[in-house]
């Protein structure tokens, strides 16, 4: 039996969120100068109310759904790791492609609070989507997701103008596994890439001593369920693993300006048709979610 592929629906599907114009929802959403410009001192800006606690309802209930590997449209996810450690101690649930399986996960691209944000913190640009990805790890033998940049992964697209939101749909605390940030590494070169799941401190050995000193500075991203943390792609992340009695569970929206290019002609996500080295992304798969009004700054 074939499953609906929500990839196909470049605008919400559900009344998961107001519909509301552009203009309405810079007015209602956008964020402050002063927001603007702690994220571009340190790299990131936390602590943004993106979803309403009937949305993070929904969106737990369709997680634990699709985390099944026999659920009906499994075979419209991406990349699927029920455990992309392969340790039992240490469990990372990961997934990419969730948006194209169910209603929650496909409209999240377009909450308004996200999308105003999302331009924003892109310099007033026209957002498109890049992909989504589901961490969930599970009480007291969650695993870790190793110190990386993002953008690491992303060298298939170009130039640098992408951004991560992460939204935690459990309370994230220091005990359950909750993200780190190394304030202002988004000013630093970009790194090599680690396994995700690999050696929490596979970079930190690779760094020069001045990076590793940067370390000492590193913050815990503390929120309540339904806020959301944005980065700089190229800001070093991780998270520690969950030795606690509470799952700590969370979707990240990747997401870039208007005009990103492919980087390479091979097939930029599994499944996915091939974008021509040098050709914009857009399409099915890459759709926009907000262009902003013509008030906003420039």
């Amino acid at each position: 039996m074939s499953y609906r592929d929500l990839s196909f629906d470049a605008a919400p599907v559900s009344r998961m969120f107001p519909a509301l114009s552009a203009e309405e929802a810079w007015d209602r959403y956008h964020l402050s100068d002063e927001q603007l410009a702690f994220f571009h001192e340190h790299g990131y800006l936390s602590h943004v109310k993106l979803l309403e606690q009937e949305q993070v309802k929904q969106l737990r209930d369709e997680l634990a759904a699709i985390t099944d590997p026999q659920h009906p449209g499994n075979a419209l996810f991406y990349e699927f790791h029920s455990n992309e450690s392969g340790d039992p101690d240490a469990v990372l649930f990961h997934s990419l492609g969730h948006w194209r399986i169910t209603p929650g996960f496909h409209d999240v691209l377009w909450n308004p609070r996200f999308v105003v944000a999302a331009s924003q913190l892109l310099g007033n640009r026209a957002v498109r989507f890049w992909h989504d990805q589901l961490f969930s790890k599970p009480a007291r033998h969650g695993g870790v997701v190793a110190w990386h940049q993002d953008y690491s992964y992303w060298t298939r697209t170009g130039p640098i103008q992408h951004l991560t939101c992460w939204t935690g749909l459990d309370e994230a605390t220091v005990a359950n596994g909750c993200l780190h940030y190394i304030p202002g590494s988004h000013r630093w070169n970009l790194l090599d890439k680690t396994a995700l799941a690999g050696d929490m401190d596979g970079l930190y050995q690779h760094l020069d001593a001045d990076q590793q000193r940067a370390f000492d500075r590193k913050v815990a991203i503390e929120m309540p369920a339904g806020y959301g943390t944005f980065h700089h792609p190229l800001l070093v992340h991780g998270s520690y693993a969950n030795r606690s009695e509470h799952s700590r569970r969370a979707f990240v929206l990747n997401v870039f300006a208007d005009g990103t290019r492919s980087n390479v002609n091979e097939q930029l996500l599994q499944g996915v048709p091939a974008v021509p080295e040098g050709a914009k992304m857009d399409g099915q798969f890459f759709p926009l979610l907000y262009t902003p009004p013509a008030f906003a700054p420039a």
